[in-house]
């Protein structure tokens, strides 16, 4: 997917108080993309953040406040290591010490980093619009046609390369099943109805295979 950086700093910039000058608003956009391009990313990369944003767009109508859900898209997965475990806390409390300094509200910015932490989990609770809305458009990627969701499952693999074989199969099928047991995976009813059946029927497929590799 082709990602043209100057569309997301103009989206970044556009979610961001009108008032807010233009130096501070680009260097954090800026850092923000550095993050998004490290290089051990394969999945959680730019073309991740221009798809959810995109998703949020298109049914920006669903939030009770959009923009603080565009900003949740950008700081979701600015910190993301492999090796640790508390990559939404970690990029929650960025957003915290961030947003601040560009004149988001005290509200706003509560909101932002309830939003980012809870993409550790993916279960908003019933009329968290804005939390269904992040949530549906971070796991877009579940829907995908097959051949999309085999590179999707690929490029996941390659961000945990530093870790044996049986256990990424264990962890990755724990990951599974957890959303196998959610009971609705998308929340927007248009998303849903668009959605639903085709991400059960990927992970289904994928969790089956895992199960049938031998680990040793």
């Amino acid at each position: 997917m082709l990602v043209v950086v100057a569309d997301l700093l103009t989206s970044w910039r556009q979610a961001l108080p009108a008032a807010v000058p233009a130096e501070p608003a680009a260097r954090v956009g800026a850092d923000l993309l550095r993050r998004w391009g490290e290089p051990h990313r394969h999945y959680h990369t730019t073309s991740h953040l221009s798809v959810v944003l995109g998703v949020i767009d298109e049914n920006a109508g669903h939030a009770a406040d959009p923009d603080a859900v565009r900003l949740a898209a950008w700081f979701h997965d600015a910190v993301y290591d492999p090796h640790r475990v508390d990559n939404e806390e970690a990029s929650a409390l960025l957003a915290e010490a961030t947003l601040p300094g560009l004149g988001v509200s005290s509200e706003r910015v509560a909101e932002v980093a309830r939003l980012v932490r809870l993409t550790a989990s993916h279960d908003p609770a019933p009329g968290d619009r804005n939390g269904e809305l992040l949530t549906d458009a971070d796991l877009a990627v579940l829907a995908s046609p097959h051949d999309a969701y085999l590179a999707y499952t690929a490029a996941v693999r390659r961000e945990y390369a530093h870790v044996s074989e049986p256990q990424f199969i264990a962890g990755r099928a724990s990951v599974l099943h957890n959303l196998l047991c959610l009971p609705s995976l998308f929340h927007v009813p248009a998303l849903r109805e668009r959605w639903e059946d085709a991400a059960r029927t990927n992970l289904t497929r994928e969790l089956t295979t895992l199960r049938t590799v031998p680990t040793h």
